[in-house]
C-alpha cells in the first residue's frame, strides 16, 4: 500500500510540474515572451510571379534596412510586425505584405520574424501623348515608370487616368487571363471619336492589319468573335490580306482589304 501511495504521489507531483510549466509557457507567451530573446532568424519570402518582377529579397531587405526595421540582431519585445507591413506598403510594388513573430524551432532564447511580399501584377504600361508613362496592374492601381524589363502591352495615345484605370486595366485583365490574347496583341492604341468618346484600336504581333473594338463595351464577346475569325477564317484567306478589322457592330467582322 506504501509503494502506491508513493507512485500516486510520484504521478501527482509530475501532473503538477507540468501544469506549472504549461502556465509559465502561456505567461511569458502573453507576456511577449523571454524580454532577452532576440530574432536570429528572418524567413523573407517574395512570391514568385511570372508577370512581374519588380520586387525581389534583397530589394525588400535592403527597404527594411534604411527604414532601421530590418529584424535579425534585435530584440523581439521590439519588433512590431505591423509596423514593417506599414513601412513595405508604402512601396509602390508591393500589394500586400504579411509579418509575424514566432520561435526559431526549440532554441531557447531564439526568436525568427517571418515576411511574405506579393508584388503588383501590371496588364499595361500607359504612355499618354506628351506625357511621362507609368504601368496599371490588375487592380487598376497606377505604377510609377520603373526600368521594367518584362515583355508587357503599351497603350498610347489620347489617355487620361481614368480611362487608364478603368477600361485599359479590365482589357489587360482580360488578355493576361487568355493565353491566346497574352501572346496575340503587343499595343493599344487610344483616341477619342467624333462624339469625344474613347475608342480602342488594337495592334497584334501576326500579320499586317489593326483590330478597331471601338468602345470598350461587351469586351469579351467582341474578343470572343474576333478569336473566332483568327482561329477559323485566317487561315483560310491569310493574315495580310486585310488592312483592318472592325468589330464595333454586333455579330460581325468587318474586314477592309489593303
Amino acid at each position: 500500500m506504501k509503494t502506491k501511495s508513493v507512485i500516486k504521489g510520484f504521478i501527482f507531483l509530475l501532473l503538477l510540474i507540468g501544469v506549472v510549466g504549461y502556465i509559465a509557457y502561456v505567461v511569458l507567451n502573453m507576456t511577449g515572451g523571454d524580454p532577452k530573446e532576440k530574432c536570429t532568424q528572418v524567413a523573407l519570402v517574395v512570391e514568385e510571379n511570372p508577370k512581374a518582377s519588380f520586387i525581389t529579397r534583397e530589394s525588400v531587405e535592403e527597404m527594411l534596412q534604411e527604414a532601421h526595421l530590418y529584424p535579425k540582431g534585435k530584440l523581439m519585445k521590439d519588433i512590431d510586425p505591423s509596423h514593417i507591413e506599414e513601412t513595405l506598403k508604402k512601396n509602390s510594388f508591393i500589394a500586400q505584405v504579411e509579418c509575424y513573430k514566432t520561435n526559431n524551432g526549440m532554441a531557447v532564447g531564439e526568436g525568427k520574424v517571418c515576411v511574405r511580399v506579393t508584388q503588383r501584377t501590371p496588364v499595361v504600361y500607359v504612355l499618354p501623348d506628351g506625357q511621362q508613362g507609368y504601368y496599371v496592374d490588375t487592380e487598376g492601381y497606377v505604377i510609377p515608370n520603373t526600368s521594367y524589363a518584362k515583355n508587357i502591352i503599351i497603350a498610347t495615345g489620347k489617355i487620361n487616368q481614368e480611362f487608364a484605370t478603368k477600361e485599359l486595366a479590365a482589357i489587360g485583365r482580360h488578355l493576361l487571363d487568355n493565353p491566346f490574347w497574352d501572346e496575340m496583341i503587343e499595343q493599344i492604341y487610344v483616341e477619342q471619336d467624333k462624339n469625344e468618346k474613347s475608342v480602342v484600336t488594337l495592334v497584334p504581333r501576326l500579320g499586317d492589319h489593326t483590330v478597331f473594338l471601338g468602345t470598350t463595351d461587351k469586351l469579351e464577346a467582341k474578343l470572343r468573335r474576333l478569336q473566332i475569325f483568327y482561329e477559323q477564317g485566317f487561315p483560310q484567306v491569310g493574315w495580310n490580306k486585310y488592312s483592318r478589322l472592325d468589330l464595333e457592330f454586333d455579330n460581325q467582322v468587318v474586314c477592309t482589304k489593303k
